[in-house]
């Protein structure tokens, strides 16, 4: 896809893909005849459509850095090189009734679920009409069965597990996902929220992704093991890992562990392995640059999740030209997606009188 050398981390301006990379990239799942299966029963539309997320996902982060160099906001959370976390695991799902939790990292969720990239952009610009009407910058849903985030460290696996009850009690046949940043691992609210799904068999799915940093912490400097692939066998849960940084790896692994939920054997807690291509937020870009050693970021430059899912598509006879009209077509929805933004934040400022409505429950 096209680079932005004004927007892009300087490891993706030059991408180049690497064979023996785009090679490995196929052979993440090789060894597990189960998710094997599952990539394998992929039609070529479902492809596109995983591509096509990432990539909007991808613009939308793009627009989001515009707007912060150009003054409109003052920062922005972004989730560049975990695209694949994201988009993967939703595709999986029954996006007609399952719910999803995201982090602010897990944008691309919003958009995947049904939600608008405008109803996205405004949920930055703080205007009447955006998801919170204004309130809060976290962006979510509930008629797209979107949770909006909630910014305390931990406290969105609890919630999560309490929507997996209320499912299960109303016997819905949802599966409800949610994703834990490996610092927020070490909450106790995680942790609680982990034990009592686990223990009552709530058909909820918990992705640590892991993107090697806590704020500006290290995951070494935090977590012994600097891993979490054996965290589930704490609570007596099923679990496993994928490739974060491979969008049908994270599909495969997310289809298996829905089925499991849906079939009334309990959690499932899955280990991604990823990287924050950048700080924790915009303003913040330097600092990343100094906690994390270079050849991190060169390591995991070299896996731009998009890049080689878009090496492996082409390798499986996917003309250049379809994914070249993808990424147009994405890049339109979110450059009219930003006018329509911008032109709400002109002409949908909330109403100082309107502060107190929908905070308090009646």
């Amino acid at each position: 896809m096209k680079r932005f050398p004004a927007f892009d981390p300087p490891e993706y301006v030059n991408w180049e893909a690497e064979p023996a990379l785009v090679e490995a990239f196929g052979r993440a799942w090789a060894g597990d005849e189960a998710r094997r299966a599952v990539v394998d029963g992929l039609r070529a539309e479902q492809l596109l459509a995983l591509y096509a997320g990432m990539v909007r996902t991808r613009l939308h982060d793009v627009m989001l850095k515009r707007w912060v160099r150009q003054g409109v906001i003052s920062k922005a959370w972004l989730g560049t090189g975990e695209e694949a976390t994201t988009i993967g695991p939703v595709h999986a799902l029954d996006r007609a009734r399952d719910v999803v939790a995201p982090m602010i990292r897990n944008a691309g969720a919003c958009c995947e679920m049904g939600m608008s990239l405008t109803a996205m952009l405004c949920g930055y610009l703080g205007t009447e009409d955006a998801p919170s009407r204004g309130r809060d910058g976290h962006v979510g849903d509930f008629a797209h069965r979107v949770l909006q985030p909630v910014s305390t460290i931990g406290n969105m696996p609890p919630v999560a597990a309490g929507i997996a009850l209320a499912s299960a009690i109303r016997n819905e046949g949802r599966v409800v996902l949610t994703w834990i940043g490996d610092g927020s691992v070490n909450a106790g609210p995680t942790h609680e929220a982990f034990n009592f799904a686990a223990v009552t068999r709530l058909p909820v799915i918990f992705i640590v992704q892991n993107n090697q940093v806590a704020l500006g912490t290290r995951v070494d400097a935090h977590r012994l093991p600097a891993d979490f692939r054996d965290l589930h066998r704490a609570y007596g849960c099923a679990g496993g890992s994928f490739d974060g940084n491979n969008v049908l790896d994270a599909y495969a692994a997310t289809t298996l562990a829905a089925a499991r939920c849906r079939r009334g054997e309990g959690p499932v807690l899955l280990d991604a392995e990823t990287f924050r291509m950048g700080g924790h937020a915009t303003h913040d870009e330097q600092e990343a640059r100094v906690v994390l050693a270079p050849e991190l970021f060169a390591h995991w430059g070299k896996r731009d999740p998009i890049g080689l899912f878009e090496e492996w598509l082409k390798g499986r006879g996917i003309a250049e030209e379809t994914l070249t009209d993808i990424e147009r077509r994405a890049s339109d929805e979110v450059d009219r997606a930003a006018e329509e933004a911008l032109e709400s934040r002109e002409r949908r400022s909330p109403k100082p009188d309107t502060a107190l409505e929908g905070v308090y429950a009646e």
